[in-house]
Parts: C-alpha cells; sequence; structure tokens
C-alpha cells in the first residue's frame, strides 16, 4: 500500500481522485472506479504500488511504437485493474481484477525493475498490459530512476488520464501510444463503460502539445465503430492534429465479452487504411492482421519501404538514415 498522489480532501472524509477524468468522489473505506485506489479515513492511498501481475520483455513494436526508436526491447510491466470495463479486453484477467482476487502479485521496487530491465537488455520500460494511469504513483518513482540510468519510459493509455497526470509524466515520459476507440460517446459508454469521448480528445490533444511522442491505436470492431463515418472522424481528427502522428488500425478477434462478434475483415481494415490516407496521414499502419507488408514504414514522399517488420517479432530491414529516407532525403518523424 502506498500513499496515492494527485488526489484532494473534500467535505465528510471523501477524497477526488485526481489520476483519471472519472475524478472519483470516494467515501471513506471505499474503492474508486477502478478498484485499486481507497480511501482510508480521509486520505487515498494505492493497492496496488509495486503489486506486479505481469511483466515481459517486448519488441517496442508490440505496445505499438513504430516511430519510437525501432528495434529497441522493453521492459513491460502492470500491475491490475482498470478505470474502463471494455467489453473486447484481451488483458482482462488483469485489468477486470481486483487486488483481493488476484493471487500472484510480485511484489517488487522500482529499483529492481529498472536494475531487471538493464539485466535483459533493455533500453526502455514500458508501463503497459492495464491502465498505467491507475498506478501512476510507481509509474513516476520507477521513471525517475530509468531516466538516471539511461532508459527511456513509454506509456500504453486509454486516454482518460487528467491533465495533472500528464504534468506529472511531461520529462519523465517519452513516448504514448493512446488508444482513439471511436469518436463516439454511446460506444465509449456501453462498451467501454467510460463516459466522454471529449476526455480522450483532450488527453491526446494535451499529450501532443506537452511535446509527448504519440501514436494512436484504433481497434476495430465490427458493427460498433467500423462505418466509414466513424472511421473518417477519427481519421480527421487525427489529421487535424498532425499529420505525421502514426495510426495503427488494428483487427479485432473475439475475446472477454464480445466473443460472438466475427473478426474484423481485413476489407474493413484497408478500407480504414485509404480513409486515413485521403485524410492526409503519412503514417498508417494495419496490425494484428498478419499482414507484414501493411505494418512497414513507408517513405510518405516516394513511397520507398524504409522499415519492413515481421508482425509482433520486430524489425526485419531498417534503411532508414540519420532519420530520413535513404532514397529520397525525406525527414521520417518520430525518433529513430
Amino acid at each position: 500500500m502506498k500513499k496515492a498522489i494527485l488526489w484532494k480532501k473534500l467535505k465528510d472524509s471523501i477524497v477526488e481522485c485526481q489520476a483519471c477524468n472519472f475524478r472519483c468522489k470516494i467515501p471513506s473505506g471505499s474503492l474508486g472506479n477502478c478498484s485499486v485506489r481507497k480511501n482510508m479515513n480521509g486520505e487515498l492511498f494505492s493497492l496496488v504500488y509495486g503489486n506486479i501481475s505481469s511483466r515481459n520483455v517486448d519488441p517496442i513494436e508490440k505496445k505499438p511504437l513504430f516511430h519510437f526508436y525501432p528495434g529497441i526491447r522493453t521492459y513491460s510491466i502492470g500491475t491490475v485493474g482498470c478505470n474502463f470495463r471494455c467489453l473486447f479486453c484481451q488483458n482482462y484477467d488483469i485489468s477486470q481484477s481486483s487486488v483481493n482476487e488476484n493471487d500472484e502479485f510480485d511484489s517488487t521496487t522500482p529499483e529492481q525493475i529498472v536494475e531487471a530491465a538493464k539485466k535483459y537488455g533493455c533500453e526502455a520500460i514500458a508501463y503497459t498490459y492495464n491502465e498505467p494511469s491507475i498506478f501512476i504513483e510507481f509509474v513516476v518513482e520507477t521513471a525517475k530512476l530509468a531516466k538516471k540510468q539511461g532508459l527511456k519510459n513509454v506509456y500504453v493509455t486509454n486516454g482518460y488520464e487528467t491533465k495533472e497526470t500528464l504534468e506529472e509524466l511531461k520529462g519523465l515520459v517519452d513516448a504514448m501510444n493512446i488508444d482513439l476507440k471511436s469518436m463516439n460517446d454511446e460506444f465509449y459508454l456501453k462498451v467501454c463503460g467510460a463516459v466522454k469521448i471529449e476526455n480522450v480528445l483532450e488527453t491526446i490533444a494535451l499529450a501532443h502539445k506537452m511535446g509527448f511522442w504519440i501514436e494512436i491505436t484504433t481497434l476495430v470492431i465490427p458493427g460498433h465503430n467500423d462505418s466509414e463515418k466513424e472511421l473518417k472522424e477519427i481519421a480527421d481528427f487525427i489529421s487535424n492534429l498532425d499529420k505525421n502522428i502514426p495510426w495503427h488500425i488494428s483487427r479485432f478477434f473475439p475475446m472477454y465479452k464480445m466473443e460472438n462478434v466475427p473478426p474484423t475483415p481485413i476489407e474493413t481494415l484497408m478500407k480504414a487504411r485509404k480513409i486515413g490516407a485521403d485524410a492526409g496521414l503519412k503514417y498508417i499502419y494495419v496490425g494484428n492482421a498478419q499482414t507484414p507488408e501493411y505494418e512497414n514504414t513507408i517513405c510518405p514522399k516516394c513511397s520507398a519501404t524504409i522499415i519492413e517488420r515481421n508482425w509482433h517479432e520486430g524489425i526485419v530491414n531498417n534503411k532508414l538514415k540519420k532519420g530520413k529516407c535513404p532514397e529520397c532525403g525525406e525527414k521520417i518523424e518520430g525518433f529513430f
């Protein structure tokens, strides 16, 4: 247990958590929407500080981050709980678990995480698997130590952070992959258990303005967010913010409480890819579809293949020269 950051006292021993945009008002003895932040006698505590449910060495491409030091390895960690209730969550066994339900915690310290990352030859630590804003205390303390040791920090999120959380992460987290699941409040409410898409859009815009390198992922679910209108709204939002932001279009497979929904047709993913290109996006990727040619980085000027990838296995061939296309000299946005 760890005393939380990002909260304030209200009347009658109620506290307001400021880690995510639910801004839960929590009575004494109760938990926030994430099930891992608890009001104890008028003070907020994290129940998952240092309690690691998952850890793996992954290629950075698996986050997915394709324009942030391609080919590096990340030491990826997660806890339990989530502020969302996504019906399609692939990590539901940890994200929808509470502290009492999970018997496989690996209690550890920020120092041990950094040591392990270096031991396994990782150049970055990734806060992922479940929503990292709900274990912000461990993220911040680990990221500070990682920075001192020359490691990068990457953050995989549903985008429901508050401005306060982004300010805590500024200067510590280098890159983010942010989910933009839909442009529809009803989708977020019924499928994700969230409230307002506007909160996600504000987080994306603010993270970009604050200088985080961001890439955006949309999981395309048949019958839910796969209409041409919705895909165009997503592509237009990203393009209007910055045409250089990579958009990852991901294929859905039946999972958790959406096992009755079929996998996304490849044709739908190709339609989304064309919509993104028509919107002016320079870097569009199709993932989770075993179509590696659509995970390659293509020069937006001369169409040369610059970086070849093999699904989640990482880089096959990187032809970049000092961040530029070797054929025409076009600058490729990102960190290389």
